[in-house]
């Protein structure tokens, strides 16, 4: 037929197909090596950033670290405070038996001894017959010692005339502080698990009674009586305390000024 197009002449050339396929191509390999690239990236962050929470969530290691460096200091200390005590005391012509247990008359305490009592907190065994399923309970706190029950027995040490005191293997000073994580007891820097003994030397007999008088030591023998929480009371004709660093200056008080009031 006049005008007819030839066969084939309406297709579309191969060519530009060619081309679109080859652009896709390339980006589709663009994309995967950014892709790739991105996730190497991040793999390498991820562990870079994994040393580093197990370098420093060593939490017991750091602790015992720790710990050590507070002992040696504590020695440091200790040598220190002797020989300045014993500076202080030669300079001022003083008897050294007669000085004191007063925090202000140096920078150490004396080694004392005398008649006094003991006693040893500790937490309840029963807390494990109370642990469900999941391996917890939801009173735990009721079956361990807390920081309010070592210092109902502090108070009322002092309370019943204590003058001296110790607990565990410290002795308590006018700047010491009882504070407890959990049912661990801090202590000048170093950490004790239960059980916990607080021993003072003073009059036996008004000590016990201050002890059977405090509201909270009472609150603390009622769950004796039903959660199992320990608490054992010693009296003894002589209990012994090493020597301790008290402090670097005496304590000043505070005094009335004369001259404000006229």
């Amino acid at each position: 037929m006049v005008g007819a197009k030839p066969k084939g002449k309406g297709k579309p050339s191969a060519k530009p197909r060619a081309k679109h396929g080859a652009r896709s191509s390339v980006l589709g390999t663009v994309s995967v090596a950014l892709i790739l690239a991105l996730m190497g990236y991040m793999l390498a962050i991820n562990v870079r950033v994994n040393r580093t929470v197990t370098t420093t969530s060593d939490t017991t290691g750091l602790l015992e670290e720790r710990e050590s460096k507070v002992r040696e200091l504590r020695r440091e200390i200790n040598q220190m405070s002797t020989q300045i005590d014993s500076l202080k005391n030669f300079t001022n012509n003083q008897d050294v038996s007669k000085v004191s247990e007063d925090a202000g008359s140096g920078t150490v305490l004396k080694a004392v001894r005398g008649p006094g009592v003991s006693v040893t907190l500790n937490d309840s065994p029963l807390w494990q017959q109370k642990v469900d399923a999941t391996g917890t309970t939801a009173n735990i706190n009721d079956y361990v010692i807390h920081q309010q029950d070592v210092e109902s027995v502090v108070n009322a040490l002092w309370a019943g005339g204590a003058e001296s005191m110790q607990i565990q293997d410290q002795r308590v000073l006018p700047t010491t502080a009882v504070r407890c994580v959990g049912n661990v007891l801090l202590l000048h820097g170093r950490k004790y698990s239960p059980p916990f003994t607080i021993a003072a030397i003073g009059p036996v007999n008004k000590m016990t009674a201050a002890l059977d008088d405090s509201p909270s030591v009472r609150i603390y023998k009622e769950y004796v009586a039903t959660l199992g929480l320990g608490w054992k009371l010693e009296r003894s004709d002589k209990l012994e305390f090493p020597q301790a660093t008290s402090m670097l200056q005496p304590l000043q008080y505070a005094t009335v000024d004369e001259k404000a009031q006229q």
